[in-house]
């Protein structure tokens, strides 16, 4: 077995558990990879948005986290556990739970189109600090509302715990197969989430930008800019996320230890 080990660069914390991984992986004859395509195993040490980086990297190989960060939805093994876990991978005592993903494209009023990379989370339109965006949401070729907002998230099981929970929308089983559409401080009537299908092709068409609004297309946080007259359409993704599970603890655990 090979793991190759990815680590938050901007904590300290994540050298020094780095360098005790490669110490503990040595002593458990574990080899560690140079590079991701050689590797059977990912471990993603840093917290939540590290492990998000790392899905986007991971070619659909198994990945587990080491947390270093505060909740850790997704980072499953705590810095003194790492030993136990790793005796428990070797040894194949781990289950893969299979997450999916949304990915998508921005399309210019000329044509021109710019890839959206897959996202374990969500995909979203976010303004600045200043004005509103308007856009129409549009399911299935079907409008489903003309939104005046600060944006609006199209996310997966996995994300229902993240932005989306914060801007009020539902707790959602991270092995289900739906996807959720919630707008963010909306000024409508309709400001409720919608459960879409995963089978659905959501398209936001940005109608208008208020003076001095700067509208960002948000892949797991990561920004592209985008302007009025653009169209994003998102879609679930042919690739998956797969997450090794070490414990038999369950999506109802997770939401009482970390969320009541």
């Amino acid at each position: 077995m090979k793991i190759f080990i990815r680590k938050d660069e901007f904590k300290k914390i994540s050298s020094s558990i780095h360098e005790r991984l490669l110490e503990i992986s040595k002593e458990l004859g574990i080899d560690v990879a140079e590079d991701i395509e050689n590797a059977d195993i990912i471990i993603s040490i840093g917290g939540d948005g590290t492990f998000l980086k790392t899905a986007r990297l991971s070619g659909g190989k198994p990945i587990v986290g080491i947390n270093t960060g505060t909740l850790g939805y997704l980072t499953e093994i705590s810095p003194d556990e790492i030993k136990d876990a790793l005796t428990d991978i070797k040894n194949g005592n781990f289950r893969i739970e299979e997450r999916m993903m949304v990915e998508g494209e921005i399309i210019k009023p000329n044509g021109d189109k710019i890839r959206i990379p897959e996202s374990l989370n969500e995909i979203a339109i976010s303004k600045n600090t200043f004005g509103v965006v308007r856009f129409d949401a549009i399911v299935n070729t079907k409008l489903i509302n003309s939104y005046t907002a600060d944006g609006i998230l199209v996310c997966t099981p996995t994300g229902s715990t993240a932005y989306n929970l914060s801007c009020g929308g539902p707790i959602v089983d991270p092995t289900a197969q739906i996807m959720t559409l919630t707008p963010i401080a909306p000024h409508t009537i309709l400001n409720r989430s919608v459960i879409l299908s995963d089978d659905s092709i959501v398209e936001l068409k940005i109608t208008e930008l208020r003076q001095n609004t700067q509208a960002y297309v948000l892949y797991d946080g990561k920004a592209i800019e985008v302007c009025s007259g653009d169209a994003v359409r998102i879609k679930k993704s042919d690739n998956i996320t797969k997450i090794i599970k070490l414990e038999e603890r369950s999506f109802i655990d997770n939401i009482r230890e970390n969320i009541s």
